[in-house]
């Protein structure tokens, strides 16, 4: 028998052996007992060939492991300790410094691989087990291998492949391998006696304290991105089932990390791992599942507190007045993820609605509602984001609050209208349209639990916040304000001289909360807005071109077919954007409660209660409407509007709403004491214009729940008198606005007006108020201020032979242009002259429908109203004015060509015969009694239809007050004969 078999025999015969699980153990472990004892005593200077008391001394090389046995264990206990020590190590952390036979070995509690540690082995002179004086250098030993897979060994005598366990073992990234043995640890903990149990504990905490070293010193450990491993292993774990064990794992790493911040800060250690996450995240879209893990990672960062705080820092802009900077940071790339065009223009690799012309309209819908999806889900995680930083201290609530008042402040710019002129330099200055829907529909979501008409904690709102200039940052911490600028905003009214203004000591999260959501909505949804009107118009332009040049063929037509479809592409990703439903409905409850909002401070309002409303309207004393900026009734006006036009659906199940809505309107259109801006007062109408048909919807009955009563919120509307004079001051109103355009615009604006004059005169109280206010006029049409409706019935005249005239013009002008055309006179034009000409034509065919469509709204409100009101359009008050202006259209009308043909012939007239405003021959010249100058009388009957002044010297002046000028009037006919008669001898060539 050889030396190795009597050493086993002996081994075997001890009876400490039946302790170890095989014989390969019980000897393995005598041996690492004996070299233990020999290092122990050559540390201490004791030379092992001369001690008495060496064991090796007294006994044979054959006996030598039972000797060692029988010396080194007084107890059982001891010796399973070590044992149970050894192998829970190994099946932890996977690592081992026995290399043995592995058919020497007991598969029993040790795992099938493991990572030979050779050179610890080596330095260890042969000790081939792990225990706790060990683990701590194994572990790091095993954590400095590059290749660890190199070093695999098989445990057990089984040689089948274990794919997994070779993965397990021989993990090279050291996030992951360290998380992998934080876990096996716990398991360990739950399973092994209560003697052993310190120790599984000290394994778990030494894999905490070495991601925490992997975290401080990652230049240590070659070829890993240890930051990188940190955000892959959450993402693995969001897509799979143990996120909140890695939550539990990262807890404690974190919490030793803020332990020890010598080497690297706790920030230094989360910003690489944030940059990492915003280089992955900013080119994902809106569509692909992988950002929705990122959206929870990034959720998990804003609920811990201090990964949330670091992260709040992160993101302040290193330039806080540039606009666009605040796209650049990580929250800033979340809020860019779209399904608009990521590059303006760009329509190339856009994922959505390519080649929409060859897809059906249920292929674009059911694409529509899947982008609806996502932007819903992705919408619901930027606004548990937005909260939780808001609820997790005062310190991120302040850094949130401050990165989002300094980046509005920064993109004031978009609202310009140069902004959207100049569009190159528009995308380099300020953040996308893509980040400002997307932070609007999150803040929404964060207006919901007081977006409610009558709130009481809407009531608490407290304007004066937007009157309060630069503050310093202190200030801004402890009174809680963080918008800018606002002072500089234009408000509903000025403040009065002697008003007094009482700022709060601070301001409610809710105050900031509802003034960043309206600044945002007015800096992204107003624009937006603007853009699909004007598509949608550019779309029908296109279109009708398109089928005209199909026509003839050739490149033009396809050229066509290009940009339709490429607009068509912008367009329908815009309107997905845009039409989210619930972000609409979220919208809809904001602007419905802010206009119960304002009506109430506009009744002086300043508590928690609400005032009913009733007419007339008290006086204004310190209101603070004078601290509402403008964009609040901007953004409610653009809302409504743009439902109506691209979001119709949304407004039909929302008559409760629309009612608060409708009393705003009433309250504030035709109040200049209330809203000054004339131009949004005219807007108001458009917006009553929107919402009035869906005022008459069905809703659930309050008696019969289950079933359904005609609710008839518009017909029965209480403060209908009221209303309808608004609408008829405002029409008013708008003649004279103040702006350089207003007569063109003032056109714009009464457009609306005439549908709902005429929806009004078809219910009963609109009709019966609107008829009150004729009474009126005609009982006091000598009143030194005139009647309202009287000066209504006088812009509708004016208004009437204005755009009938202009009309007949164009309608000419498109005449001649046809003609030529016609004629071929265009075929010899130049390229450039010929496109002028085309565009031409198609400018005055628009502009004459336009006017033609004007006229007739205006005609037809006259007749509706003279079929019952008569006594005020016979009292002669009016019937002059009346009479001149049907006059001026039959005579405009079988003689508008013979006009033309005078105007060429007598176009040599003597000066003082032509009509010094119209600068056209007089045929029945008068004489203006305080300016005594002669001009037609045509010309002075129109322009005293709006204005009753002499227009050379302002002085008052009436029809009766005009004198006809005789002497001038036979003049002009004698030159008009003679002129004929040599026309006439002169022949056609002449």
């Amino acid at each position: 028998m050889t030396d190795q078999g009597n050493n086993n025999q002996n081994i075997s015969q001890n009876p400490f052996a039946a302790l170890f699980s095989s014989l390969a153990d019980a000897k393995q472990f005598a041996s690492g007992q004996k070299q233990r004892r020999q290092a122990e005593q050559q540390y201490s200077g004791e030379s092992q060939s001369e001690s008495d008391n060496s064991v090796s001394d007294s006994i044979d090389d054959n006996d030598d492991s039972v000797a060692e046995i029988s010396r080194s264990f007084r107890s059982r206990q001891e010796l399973c300790e070590q044992l149970n020590v050894n192998h829970m190590i190994q099946r932890i952390f996977l690592i081992t410094l026995d290399n043995s036979d592995p058919s020497l070995r007991s598969s029993n509690g040790i795992p099938p691989r493991c990572v030979y540690l050779e050179e610890m082995a080596a330095d260890l002179d042969g000790q081939d087990w792990l225990n706790m004086d060990t683990i701590e250098q194994a572990l790091f030993s095993r954590l400095l291998l590059q290749e660890p897979g190199n070093h695999l060994i098989y445990m057990t005598s089984c040689s089948v492949v274990n794919l997994s366990a070779d993965r397990d073992a021989g993990e090279k990234r050291a996030i992951p391998y360290l998380y992998a043995c934080y876990r096996r640890a716990k398991e360990e903990i739950t399973k092994v006696p209560e003697k052993l149990l310190s120790y599984a504990v000290h394994c778990k905490n030494l894999t905490v304290s070495n991601a925490r070293t992997v975290l401080l010193t990652p230049e240590i450990y070659i070829s890993q991105n240890v930051y990188e491993q940190l955000l892959d292993l959450l993402l693995e774990a969001v897509r799979g089932a143990q996120f909140e064990e890695v939550v539990e794992f990262l807890e404690e790493v974190i919490a030793s990390l803020l332990a020890d911040q010598e080497v690297r800060t706790f920030g230094e250690v989360m910003v690489p791992v944030f940059d990492i996450f915003q280089g992955r995240v900013k080119d994902l879209d809106l569509c692909q599942l992988l950002l929705y893990s990122y959206l929870e990672i990034l959720l998990y960062f804003s609920r811990q507190k201090d990964i949330s705080k670091v992260l709040m820092e992160h993101i302040q802009p290193k330039d806080p007045n540039s606009g666009i900077q605040y796209q650049k940071t990580l929250l800033g790339a979340i809020l860019n993820i779209s399904c608009l065009l990521k590059t303006p223009g760009v329509v190339e690799n856009h994922g959505f609605f390519l080649n929409p012309s060859r897809s059906s309209p249920q292929e674009m819908k059911v694409q529509e509602s899947n982008i609806h999806q996502f932007i819903g889900q992705f919408h619901d995680k930027l606004y548990q984001i937005l909260k939780n930083l808001l609820q997790q201290s005062s310190e991120t609530r302040h850094l949130l609050l401050s990165w989002l008042g300094g980046c509005l402040q920064a993109n004031m710019g978009r609202a310009k209208i140069w902004a959207n002129q100049m569009p190159e330099i528009f995308f380099q200055m300020y953040a996308s349209d893509a980040f400002f829907l997307n932070l609007g529909a999150a803040l929404l979501k964060l207006c919901q639990p007081f977006s409610r008409p009558y709130s009481p904690k809407l009531l608490t709102f407290n304007p004066t916040y937007c009157l309060l200039k630069e503050l310093s940052e202190e200030e801004r911490r402890n009174r809680n304000v963080h918008a800018r600028g606002l002072d500089k905003e234009t408000c509903l009214i000025p403040v009065p001289p002697q008003q007094t203004v009482e700022f709060a000591q601070s301001y409610s999260l809710l105050t900031e909360n509802l003034i960043f959501t309206q600044l945002t909505l007015y800096l992204g949804f107003h624009r937006l807005h603007d853009q699909m009107v004007k598509m949608n118009q550019s779309l029908h332009r296109l279109q009708g071109t398109w089928r005209d040049t199909q026509l003839s063929g050739g490149p033009a037509a396809a050229e066509l077919r290009e940009q339709f479809e490429r607009l068509m592409t912008v367009y329908l990703s815009t309107k997905a954007a845009t039409t989210q439903p619930t972000m609409l409905q979220n919208c809809l409850n904001l602007q419905a409660s802010c206009a119960a909002l304002l009506v109430q401070l506009s009744l002086g309002n300043q508590g928690p209660e609400h005032i009913p409303l009733t007419f007339p309207l008290p006086a204004l004393e310190n209101s603070l409407l004078c601290f509402v900026p403008e964009f609040f009734a901007e953004n409610m006006g653009d809302f409504f509007i743009f439902l109506r036009r691209f979001a119709d659906e949304v407004l039909e199940s929302s008559a409760e709403s629309l009612e608060h809505v409708l009393t705003f309107i009433t309250v504030f259109m035709g109040n200049v004491d209330r809203m000054k801006n004339p131009h949004l007062r005219a807007k108001l109408a458009e917006v009553l214009e929107a919402v009035m048909p869906h005022m008459e919807t069905l809703s659930p009955g309050a008696a019969q729940p289950i079933m359904f009563q005609r609710q008839r919120v518009f017909s029965t509307y209480r403060h209908a008198p009221q209303l309808a004079e608004a609408l008829i001051t405002v029409f008013v109103d708008i003649e004279f606005t103040g702006d350089p355009h207003q007569f063109e615009q003032k056109f714009n604006y009464r457009r609306p007006m005439y549908a709902i004059l005429k929806y009004m005169w078809g219910e009963e109280s609109y009709r019966e108020s609107i008829k009150r206010l004729a009474d009126y006029a005609s009982e006091n049409l000598e009143a030194m201020n005139p009647p309202l409706f009287l000066r209504f019935l006088n812009l509708l005249m004016n208004d009437a032979i204005f755009l009938l005239d202009e009309a007949i013009q164009y309608l000419s002008k498109i005449k001649i242009l046809q003609l030529e055309r016609d004629r071929g006179e265009w075929d010899s034009l130049a390229p450039d002259a010929r496109r002028e000409k085309e565009s031409s034509l198609q400018m005055f065919g628009q502009l004459g429908r336009f006017h033609n469509i004007m006229s007739n709204e205006t005609i037809g409100t006259l007749a509706f109203l003279t079929s019952e009101i008569k006594g005020l359009f016979v009292h002669p008050f009016l019937a002059e004015r009346i009479i001149s202006m049907l006059n001026y259209f039959l005579q405009h009308l079988s003689l508008a060509d013979r006009h033309q043909q005078e105007e060429e012939t007598y176009s040599d007239a003597p000066d003082e015969f032509l009509d010094p405003i119209m600068s056209t021959l007089m045929l029945d010249p008068v004489l203006l009694p305080s300016s005594n100058v002669t001009v037609d009388r045509s010309t002075i009957a129109r322009h005293l239809l709006s204005d009753q002044t002499d227009p050379f010297n302002r002085s008052p002046l009436t029809m009766d007050q005009i004198r006809p000028n005789e002497e001038l009037r036979q003049q002009i006919m004698k030159w008009l004969a003679d002129h004929k008669q040599s026309n006439q001898q002169m022949g056609p060539s002449g």
